[in-house]
């Protein structure tokens, strides 16, 4: 085998280890678009799940000193990867497993999710999240977590406010203590 053949495949390996949606989602991100505008138009999702993802979207990275996933424009993210990015059937994973939210919420409190108190509505994401980890399935919790976190992470907010930032950084250190550091570096 040569170099070339051994590069090839180890590209396709490494390749392979990311989820193409999650790919081409980062390389979108390249353009330069407001992703939290306040007023985004879904195209994957109707405006009441759109509001309900958002929501959602609130509970996994919730506004504390930092801004949360709505600030950063999570929502918008989401639906734009979700219309452009992700095949049908897991598009309509994703709404079905919004359904089944609010299917919860009215079983056990009468109301729709968006209408419960917010403790309710965490109890009930508790519940969708320990069964979406809990077997080897897709499950549209873990996309809904997993586009969550790729909104918030790759946003400036997620890289700048959340996480330390440094257009070019300093000299390189292999070994040093966590404690002066603090915590973890975007780049």
């Amino acid at each position: 085998m040569d170099r070339r053949a051994a590069l090839h495949r180890v590209a396709l390996l490494l390749g392979g280890a990311l989820s193409a949606p999650a790919i081409a989602g980062v390389l979108a991100g390249c353009e330069r678009h407001d992703r939290a505008a306040a007023g985004f138009t879904p195209r994957a999702l109707a405006p009441a799940q759109a509001e309900l993802m958002a929501v959602v979207a609130d509970h996994i990275i919730p506004a504390t000193d930092t801004p949360g996933a709505r600030a950063a424009g999570a929502p918008a993210f989401i639906d734009m990867m979700l219309a452009d990015y992700y095949a049908p059937a897991d598009r309509e994973r994703f709404v079905a497993g919004l359904a089944d939210l609010d299917a919860r919420a009215e079983a056990s409190g009468g109301r729709a999710f968006l209408r419960c108190e917010p403790g309710r509505q965490r109890a009930i994401l508790d519940a969708v999240d320990r069964e979406a980890f809990a077997g080897r399935d897709p499950h549209w919790f873990r996309t809904m977590k997993e586009l969550t976190l790729l909104a918030y992470y790759t946003s400036e907010i997620g890289a700048t406010k959340e996480l330390r930032y440094q257009q070019v950084p300093g000299r390189f250190d292999g070994c040093i203590p966590f404690e002066t550091v603090g915590r973890s570096w975007s780049v």
